[in-house]
């Protein structure tokens, strides 16, 4: 089957934005490396953090958000060093504008995405084309990141459409700002079933997994990163380099990520 590409929505973003947007320029005056990154790689990118801090000579700063919610800060003029973004779509959108170093941009990451349950559900399928989701979810609700703009949303939905099942559903979502909140829904049993990322549900004990979408339902998943045009700090390529080191690799891994970058 042909992957089929996204069309990207830019739409406004909320409250999480504006918090984001509020915070980023204190830790700028503390001369500190800021990262804007999607929230799915919160658990991963924390842990090379802290190992990367040796390499670049301090720890960064890092804000995570729904990617389009980063790169509409980015473009509004938020100060930030380094973007990675949970798809190609939010990356092009800065780089469009010109807000990105295209000589920085790198293919991080790979990713899939899973269909997750309570981690008590009894809930159990096969997922194929023309499976009863609808069904599934019963009187509940279907958790996924906002459809329109979160990565993980456009990949859930196109996964959806794909195996036929999205109209037998559309009326049951829980749209979510961005994956961890729509995690989160699900391990508290807001949700009955929610679509999220692999490395989501292996960092959440809360949930278990029901089925892995086939990778030939969505377009590929991958995180790219890249330096940001208005990136003042003198530390940013030390960093950048080190997200590609083996031993960043290593941790990402260890979530669950697939490592693309060829050091690793």
């Amino acid at each position: 089957m042909a992957r089929k590409g996204f069309g990207l929505s830019a739409i406004a973003v909320g409250g999480l934005a504006a918090a984001l947007m509020a915070a980023t320029p204190a830790a700028h005056a503390e001369d500190k490396i800021v990262v804007f990154a999607a929230a799915s790689l919160k658990d991963a990118l924390d842990a090379v953090n802290k190992a990367c801090e040796t390499d670049v000579g301090e720890a960064a700063t890092v804000s995570y958000a729904a990617s389009s919610a980063l790169a509409k800060q980015i473009e509004g003029g938020a100060p930030a060093d380094i973007f990675i973004s949970a798809d190609l779509d939010w990356m092009k959108y800065l780089s469009d504008k010109k807000l990105t170093k295209p000589d920085t941009e790198v293919k991080l990451l790979g990713n899939e995405i899973v269909l997750v349950a309570p981690k008590d559900s009894t809930v159990e399928t096969k997922i194929e084309k023309g499976f009863d989701l609808a069904k599934l979810v019963g009187d509940g609700k279907l958790a996924m990141g906002d459809f329109k703009a979160v990565p993980a949303g456009k990949y859930g939905k196109a996964a959806l459409e794909s195996l036929g099942v999205w109209s037998s559903v559309e009326g049951k979502v829980a749209q979510a700002e961005n994956v961890r909140a729509a995690l989160k829904l699900v391990s508290t049993g807001e949700a009955a079933l929610g679509i999220v990322y692999a490395t989501d549900a292996h960092a959440e004990k809360g949930v278990k997994v029901v089925g892995t979408f086939p990778e030939d339902t969505h377009p590929p998943i991958i995180y790219p990163v890249a330096q940001t045009a208005d990136s003042k700090d003198k530390d940013t390529p030390a960093f950048l380099k080190c997200l590609q080191s083996a031993k960043a690799g290593a941790l990402f891994r260890e979530q669950g990520f697939t490592v693309l970058t060829p050091s690793n």
